[in-house]
């Protein structure tokens, strides 16, 4: 093996221990959707507040009997239901392309099937169609019934995996999801893969923040190059300003 992505891979442990320590492992899941839910679930969330694709998700569960009725309706009273999303004219119409999609390449309006099958072919046959990305692929499978050892990556988590130097800060989030896989244990088995996400998404919400991480109560500052930059600054900051401080009082003294 690469002694790099060794080294990759015992940090990724170290840090996904220490913060299953912090935010309380095993983390029960949040949904207890069927896979094709899932999926519209996960598509309404894209660049949206969690409160305001839930509202969107359950207007649509209360307007239409099935999705089925949902991908046959007027795309405008679909964008009408989900307006509180962000872009609801995209998302509408990708929506019902989506479910269209399923429905002519398996025959039926069900993800189910996906559950035999391995988690990088059930992922490629969910990306083959137009509007999934590999978030979205591995949260159907991860969060859904389905229960499979996949692997989301949110925006919170991608900002956690560059600040600790598990992918580099070039990484973008959609091919960040098969490297931070790739770091991960292969007998892993998905409440241990959901556990990393969840972890390293807690940890960019309640610590490692987009704008002042609190690097002062971060479990793994010294695993992390960029809070221990951050931490570095502040002190050699502190020391400069108590250091023109003396200057000024020498100075005063001298004037005196």
């Amino acid at each position: 093996m690469n002694p790099d992505l060794q080294d990759l891979k015992a940090k990724a442990l170290v840090i996904h221990e220490r913060l299953c320590a912090v935010y309380g492992c095993p983390i029960p899941y949040f949904h207890t959707l069927d896979p094709v839910s899932e999926l519209i679930s996960s598509l309404l969330s894209h660049r949206t507040r969690n409160a305001d694709s839930g509202r969107a998700f359950k207007a649509l569960r209360t307007r239409y009997p099935d999705w089925r009725a949902m991908m046959h309706a007027p795309t405008e009273d679909v964008e009408a239901t989900i307006e509180g999303v962000t872009w609801p004219e995209q998302k509408a119409p990708r929506l019902q392309a989506v479910l269209h999609a399923i429905e002519e390449r398996h025959g039926s309006l069900s993800l189910d099937f996906l559950k035999d099958m391995p988690v990088e072919e059930a992922r490629s046959w969910l990306e083959s169609i137009p509007g999934i990305g590999p978030k979205t692929s591995a949260a159907v499978l991860s969060f859904s019934v389905l229960r499979k050892a996949a692997l989301p990556v949110d925006s919170h988590h991608h900002r956690v995996a560059q600040r600790t130097a598990l992918i580099p800060q070039s990484t973008a989030v959609g091919p960040s999801h098969a490297v931070l896989a790739a770091l991960l244990p292969e007998d892993w088995d998905a409440q241990q893969v959901y556990d990393n996400h969840e972890v390293m998404m807690l940890h960019g919400q309640r610590c490692c923040f987009f704008k002042n991480p609190a690097c002062h109560r971060c479990a793994v500052l010294d695993l992390c190059p960029t809070g221990q930059g951050r931490v570095e600054g502040r002190r050699v900051s502190s020391v400069r300003s108590e250091a023109a401080s003396d200057d000024l009082h020498s100075s005063r003294s001298r004037e005196s």
